[in-house]
């Protein structure tokens, strides 16, 4: 074997072992970029505070029972939808999409929300559905009310599997039209409203 052979030999060698060796990889020991994330260990409501951020205004006649904590905050943005009966503008359904995060383990999430009322997770299928609505007025008319919701059926085991109560707070739009009506058309008005998905401790 010449010599520009056995060169061209241990070059190419060389090369398979660059390739073999992942990216991150140190063999001093010093290398720490391929290291896991800390996990997040701070309070819910600090986390809460930061994804919203600020802290939350619930009225007192919205708060769940004691024995309940809160599991995941959804910002939604989407419409009520209203129909006309005997003249005037009559809730008939929402249609929203959600997107939020857990509170233990923190964790992104996403959601759709309608008729029902009920939420399902677009990410594992499960879904929650309320009942006995509480609400409070908004301050702005033109806004729907803030609402706690007693879930009355559940789905699935994962992000709205255990869900006990929900919150509607800071409703931005959403109210029905004050006109008179007329005919079968529905109207859609664009909202946005935070809501709060509570678990038993």
């Amino acid at each position: 074997m010449t010599r520009t052979a056995k060169i061209a030999g241990a070059v190419g060698a060389l090369a398979l072992a660059a390739v073999a060796v992942p990216a991150g990889v140190s063999f001093a020991g010093t290398d720490r970029t391929s290291a896991a994330p800390a996990p997040d260990t701070r309070p819910a409501t600090t986390q809460e505070e930061s994804f919203l951020g600020g802290v939350p205004q619930v009225p007192a006649a919205l708060q769940p029972p004691a024995g309940n904590e809160l599991h995941a905050v959804l910002k939604a943005r989407g419409v009520q939808v209203y129909e006309c009966k005997r003249g005037t503008w009559q809730p008939l359904e929402p249609a929203a999409s959600l997107t939020g995060v857990t509170m233990s383990p923190v964790k992104k999430v996403t959601a759709v929300h309608f008729r029902g009322p009920a939420w399902v997770s677009d990410q594992d299928g499960s879904m929650v559905q309320g009942i006995d609505p509480i609400t409070t007025p908004a301050p702005d008319p033109a806004n729907v009310p803030q609402v706690l919701y007693k879930a009355t059926a559940n789905r699935g085991g994962g992000l709205f599997g255990a869900v006990t109560y929900i919150q509607r707070i800071d409703p931005h739009g959403g109210a029905a039209p004050s006109t008179s009506c007329g005919g079968n058309d529905p109207v859609a008005v664009p909202y946005r409203a935070v809501y709060r998905f509570f678990t038993k401790k």
